[in-house]
């Protein structure tokens, strides 16, 4: 690129180059993004339904085992998916981490 351009013109030729490069990145990791979304789809609903079940199944061994006034059944289900939601969360933070992260670094 010339010097002689005015810096309007420096900036949006620097614009388009990060345009492209993100295309070209794009293309290159480009597989299959139905598979993607439906993967990640799955990874969350498995992150918030393990532990919910397991909640759910060690509520109903304690109830089963000692009796009492209190549901531990509804109260380890809640909890389970109060972890659930906690635990998909994290998840799904850290990717996005990871994309923002992978963006700014090809970005240059």
């Amino acid at each position: 690129m010339p010097d002689r351009l005015p810096e309007h013109d420096k900036r949006f030729f620097a614009a388009v180059k990060t345009g492209e490069k993100r295309k070209l990145r794009a293309r290159e990791k480009r597989k299959d993004p139905i598979w993607f979304g439906l993967g990640t789809f799955g990874m969350v609903g498995w992150a918030v339904a393990i532990p919910t079940v397991l909640g759910i199944f060690l509520g109903v061994w304690i109830d089963l085992r000692w009796p009492g006034p209190y549901s531990w059944t509804l109260m380890l289900l809640v909890i389970g998916l109060v972890l659930g939601c906690i635990n998909a969360w994290f998840w799904i933070n850290r990717q996005r981490r990871t994309i923002e992260r992978e963006r700014n670094d090809h970005g240059r």
